[in-house]
């Protein structure tokens, strides 16, 4: 598509979207008595106006049938993750019995390294890439250590080049080759939460099954943003946040997803609950752990009823949208439209200004994009924010920028261009 700078065309493209009635599902935050535009669903997505409905009918249910809810009621308690799953499956690219809502990321991340990070000989080494979400490093750290050996050397962090801000596919394939006598388990993000590069999973995958090695992914913002195949690329295993691209709330529940082939392994070790023993003969309250059948079977603790009636709500808005493929072609176009605006906001400066460090590759990367500005760049954030745009400030200086095709729009893209040239003009 031919992009033009000015706001008629961006109004245009707003005309033409498909998805356009989806932004009056949410509610946007306020400032002077005007709208946010809200570029900061990579951090936490906005409230969709079903979630109160959602939730007060399970406040009801509580209300009126108090601990009969678990089996009484239009959405039995028991049972309720299981509408979840039906809903959860197409967005990951899995089958609803390879996936299940609970807990929450980096807990889950530690249930399933138990089961897929099994060090044995001198395969104890895990591949991860650097500059990783903390809470992945620090999980990461802590499971090597539980298993006795020192972090420095059982983790192997592929960094990018020299003068680079991401990772080349060719890099991180070739590092999983040369160690790949040592590899017990590759771990990545699915998407970089700093630069927004969504990473080649499927060939990370085949070349850590190359060397006989597990392969995870963190989705924390990957999941609700671009489409995946979990089943088909043959993941092992991966968990996700929900309160990002798929709107659950703050703290919202996460997901897991672990793929069928591993579900009649009695070899896998797992840390195990009652609420992860098989349904049929739970009550019976027996000694000697029996999983539920699929990623069903790796649940600890009981159904987290709230936090799922939240993330159910933002569910079925993506079973109103179309689901993964329809909000894709919007994100493709809406985010190549940002990248357009930020570089004729370059041009008009004369100079670069802000400096993006996303792939320009759209298939490799999702709706984030971040940008380094040349100069003071937290003045430029704060800027922005006084004047309703909200995206997020990352340290050392990077500011994130996503528009969601859920909710944002063209003519929000065109704005955001238009506050950054002036705020650089003010400096």
């Amino acid at each position: 598509m031919i992009f033009e700078n000015n706001i008629a065309f961006a109004r245009n493209l707003d005309a033409q979207d498909v998805l356009a009635e989806m932004r009056n599902e949410f509610l946007f935050p306020e400032q002077n008595n005007k709208q946010f535009i809200y570029l900061c669903g990579n951090s936490l997505g906005l409230q969709p106006k079903v979630a109160k409905e959602v939730l007060q009918r399970q406040l009801d249910n509580w209300k009126n049938l108090a601990v009969e809810g678990w089996f009484d009621g239009q959405e039995p308690w028991m049972f309720y993750h299981k509408e979840l799953k039906k809903l959860m499956a197409p967005i990951v690219g899995a089958l609803p019995a390879e996936v299940c809502p609970m807990n929450t990321l980096t807990v889950n991340l530690h249930l399933l390294m138990v089961s897929f990070y099994q060090p044995k000989g001198k395969k104890y080494k895990i591949v991860m890439e650097a500059g990783a979400f903390p809470s992945d490093q620090y999980a990461i750290e802590s499971q090597v250590r539980f298993h006795g050996f020192n972090a420095d050397d059982a983790i192997i962090e592929v960094k990018p080049r020299e003068g680079e801000y991401t990772l080349r596919t060719e890099d991180i394939v070739k590092t999983i080759d040369e160690h790949g006598d040592e590899i017990a388990l590759v771990l990545f993000g699915g998407i970089n939460y700093f630069t927004g590069q969504w990473f080649d999973m499927e060939a990370i995958t085949v070349a850590g099954h190359k060397v006989g090695a597990k392969v995870g992914f963190d989705l924390a913002h990957a999941a609700g943003n671009v489409p995946l195949k979990l089943h088909d690329w043959d993941i092992d295993f991966a968990c996700w946040c929900s309160y990002k691209y798929q709107n659950s709330g703050p703290g919202g529940i996460s997901g897991i997803f672990v793929h069928e082939k591993h579900f009649a392994d009695k070899g896998l070790h797992r840390f195990a609950g009652w609420w992860g023993y098989n349904e049929s003969q739970r009550f019976k309250m027996e000694k000697g752990f029996i999983p539920e059948a699929g990623a069903d079977g790796w649940q600890i603790s009981c159904t987290q009823v709230m936090p799922m009636a939240l993330y159910h709500a933002s569910l079925t808005l993506f079973e109103k949208a179309g689901f993964m493929d329809i909000l894709r072609n919007k994100s493709k176009t809406l985010t190549s439209y940002l990248f357009y605006i930020i570089n004729e906001v370059n041009k008009e400066l004369g100079e670069e200004q802000y400096k993006i460090i996303t792939p320009q590759n759209e298939e490799e990367r999702g709706a984030q994009v971040s940008i380094i500005a040349k100069a003071s760049g937290k003045v430029i954030f704060d800027h922005l924010v006084a004047n309703n745009i909200l995206g997020d400030w990352r340290e050392p200086n990077v500011i994130r920028l996503s528009p969601v095709p859920m909710y944002n729009s063209f003519e929000d893209v065109y704005r955001t261009g238009e506050l950054l040239l002036a705020v650089a003009r003010s400096i």
